[in-house]
């Protein structure tokens, strides 16, 4: 490429990021209209619902899913928006406690008027890291449904029927004092006001919202009586029905929006037809906005997506993205509203989603993100190092993702000044769920080895990451994620390597299934010394038996130590997790019988030996 050349491309990409998102200015409505500075505002991007909340923590011995996001998740999550072309995230709502429990959940609102401080602290670094890194948000402060806590837990603090949140003067006013105290809130790392914070683009009154009127119309009087700066967005639920015509003449009202999913005799072309539909009955009086819209192929998203931008859409709003977990990996939520077919995405796509077009599905929405600013859509960025974790053991190394990475070389070596082996090449990060990346099953038990990592896409490789080491190797190591049944050296009974309804297995993609009398062998080329077993009961626990055996002829049977991990409350059913541990195992076996006792599924064995 001539050097001209190469100055004009990078000079277009700065340019172009330049030109994303512009934080001097409050963003403000003209008609149906956003308008930042004196140019109107448009986008396409996604919702990111644990952005100020991780509902999706899910390694297995955990009992609690739920956990406050760190800098580098935050931070991971809008950079990925921003190299995707995105200026606005969506978060989910401000959540509140059941007032009799149970509470795992760490709730914004703690009981009416009581605020959780650290959950707020949260959402400050949220707003702080948008404000250096350009993304606005959208903050819902209230949900419809029961997830995070909604309408249902405010009444039940007043003993009233979810119904009359609506109507209940003393619930109403228990509502207002969350919105008072969001509003005035003065954030802990800026110093700034969320009432003066340039970063937020509107205040949603809720989430797919069955509001009346009359209690939309209070609220939003409320919020732009507390606040002058900022839009306020209906979060009245659409669906199929009508645009509530007073909340188009509410001068307290700017955006109204709806949200758009699959359903019986509706696809692609009817959600296209229905934004066409409240697009003309807003006409000029309200910005309008899809909200949420998925579950449908890359070709419908498509043609939504262009029914936005062709009818002057303000923006839409995909369902949804979730960002790398500081542990290693991403977070990961399977959707069962979407059929059991989609997950949330992961930028920039992975194999591991092909079955729902992940990849072909960003590259559309980067696409139409630039597209519907007017922008020619820029190459993409050159991968910055990842950040390589702590390694206790050389079958358990992981790293923290690198935005926009498609896969990591993981390299090791005897000395912290190399010379560098590459053991893993283009490892994806995506390949297992809540649990270690990478397992070096061939380095030398008596040897110490460093390791460093480097992050690669279509157009580069990164610098290595941070060197981690001395290593010390003990045994030679076996991981068997149940991909397949490569590990496993023999096998009997009803036996099926399963993939769907991963919700209910935290998110593991792949399991071995079994009943009663079904069982697997493995087998080691040196003596076994150590065995872990990762499991999920489908019905009453009926542990598994172990045997060992020299010769894979005579076994004997061997006792695990057993530990259980019941979540501690369960919306979503999952199964129990357990986990049975062999240590200590007499010298000379080389196989391993495991036996189903009843119904369950494997997640995941780890087998060490050694002389």
């Amino acid at each position: 490429m001539r050097l001209g050349t190469v100055i004009l491309t990078l000079l277009l990409a700065a340019t172009t990021v330049a030109a994303q998102n512009d934080l001097k200015h409050f963003i403000t409505r003209s008609g149906n209209r956003l308008i930042e500075g004196q140019q109107e505002y448009r986008f396409i991007s996604f919702n990111i619902p644990n952005l100020h909340i991780v509902e999706d923590n899910m390694p297995f011995d955990a009992t609690n899913e739920w956990r406050f996001p760190n800098e580098f998740e935050i931070a991971d999550a809008l950079l990925t928006v921003k190299q995707m072309g995105g200026r606005v995230v969506r978060l989910y709502v401000l959540s509140i406690c059941k007032r009799d429990g149970p509470n795992p959940i760490p709730c914004h609102v703690k009981r009416p008027g009581e605020f959780n401080e650290e959950a707020f602290r949260a959402l400050d670094k949220v707003l702080e890291i948008a404000n250096r890194i350009g993304v606005r948000v959208i903050i819902p402060f209230v949900d419809n449904w029961k997830w995070w806590g909604g309408i249902e837990q405010y009444a039940e603090y007043r003993d009233k029927s979810p119904d009359e949140f609506w109507t209940d003067r003393s619930v109403i006013e228990d509502f207002k004092k969350t919105v008072h105290f969001t509003i005035n809130r003065r954030n802990t790392f800026t110093g700034t006001r969320y009432k003066d914070d340039k970063a937020i683009l509107a205040w949603e009154t809720g989430n797919e919202l069955y509001s009346p009127y009359q209690w939309t119309k209070e609220i939003a009087a409320q919020i732009k009586s507390l606040d002058s700066n900022h839009l306020v967005l209906d979060g009245y639920y659409i669906g199929n029905k009508e645009i509530q015509p007073e909340a188009l003449a509410d001068p307290n009202i700017d955006i109204v929006s709806s949200h758009h999913y699959p359903g019986p005799n509706k696809g692609a072309a009817e959600m296209a037809a229905d934004i066409l539909r409240f697009r003309k009955q807003i006409g000029g009086k309200k910005v309008y906005i899809v909200g949420e819209v998925g579950f449908i192929p890359v070709a419908g998203m498509e043609q939504v997506l262009d029914t936005v931008i062709r009818n002057g859409v303000a923006g839409a709003l995909g369902w949804s993205l979730r960002f790398h977990n500081r542990d290693g990996g991403f977070y990961w939520h399977s959707e069962p509203a979407g059929g059991g077919l989609y997950k949330a995405y992961h930028y920039p796509g992975f194999a591991t989603g092909d079955e729902y077009e992940e990849r072909a599905l960003l590259k559309l929405m980067r696409s139409k993100a630039f597209e519907i600013q007017a922008l020619p859509e820029p190459p993409l960025e050159a991968v910055k190092p990842p950040r390589l974790l702590p390694i206790t053991n050389v079958a358990a190394i992981s790293w923290q993702g690198s935005v926009g990475a498609s896969g990591y070389d993981i390299e090791r070596a005897l000395s912290p000044a190399g010379p560098w082996t590459l053991v893993g090449m283009d490892v994806d990060d995506t390949w297992v769920q809540y649990r270690s990346l990478f397992a070096d099953t061939y380095a030398e038990p008596g040897n110490s080895y460093y390791y460093r990592v480097r992050a690669r896409n279509s157009v580069s490789t990164s610098e290595p990451s941070n060197v981690v080491g001395p290593v010390s190797v003990k045994d030679f190591a076996i991981v068997d994620e149940l991909v397949d049944y490569t590990h496993v050296f023999a096998r009997g009974g009803p036996l099926l390597l399963i993939t769907a309804n991963a919700r209910e297995f935290k998110e593991d993609a792949h399991r071995l299934k079994g009943s009663a009398e079904s069982w697997i062998m493995y087998r080691t080329l040196q003596p076994l010394r150590h065995a872990l077993l990762w499991a999920f009961m489908e019905d009453a626990p009926n542990d598994f038996e172990f045997y060992v055996s020299r010769d894979g002829g005579s076994f004997i049977r061997v006792e695990p130590s057993v530990k259980r991990f019941p979540t501690e409350v369960n919306p979503y059913g999952y199964k129990l997790p357990i986990q049975y541990e062999l240590a200590g195992l007499s010298s000379g076996n080389h196989f391993l019988k495991i036996v189903f006792k009843g119904a369950a599924q494997i997640s995941r064995v780890e087998l060490r030996h050694g002389k």
